[in-house]
């Protein structure tokens, strides 16, 4: 059995798919619609601008109930978390898990997919 050489047109189309594949990663970090789908009703990704619920810009690395111009619910000034990438995803699989009592009343985003996508867009929605 004899093994072929690639050639010219197979490394062309496997860089082809890489690179197709590299920009949906790249598009999809930075894609807002999963943020407007589940959130953007009640919060917004500008700084000092609440809604129903604060704002959450620079959410990641921040103490949970930190901003001082939001009334939060008891328990969430009680969670006293930073709102990790870890977090995040355990709180946005089911905040009511996460925060008994919480007032926000959102079953969580069960498909881990878009929950990631979330996760990443919150983590840098200039991207």
């Amino acid at each position: 059995m004899s093994v072929k050489k690639p050639t010219v047109l197979s490394l062309s189309i496997l860089t082809v798919v890489f690179i197709i594949d590299a920009a949906a990663i790249v598009s999809a970090k930075s894609d807002p619609s999963i943020f407007k789908r589940y959130c953007s009703v009640c919060h917004s990704v500008e700084e000092g601008k609440n809604k129903f619920g604060p704002s959450l810009a620079n959410i990641v690395g921040r103490h949970s109930a930190s901003i001082d111009n939001f009334g939060y619910s008891e328990p969430m000034k009680r969670l006293g978390v930073i709102w990790t990438l870890e977090n995040l995803d355990r709180y946005l699989t089911s905040p009511a898990e996460m925060v008994p009592g919480t007032q926000m009343a959102f079953p969580g985003v069960k498909n881990r997919d878009e929950r990631k996508a979330l996760i990443d867009y919150l983590a840098d929605p200039g991207g």
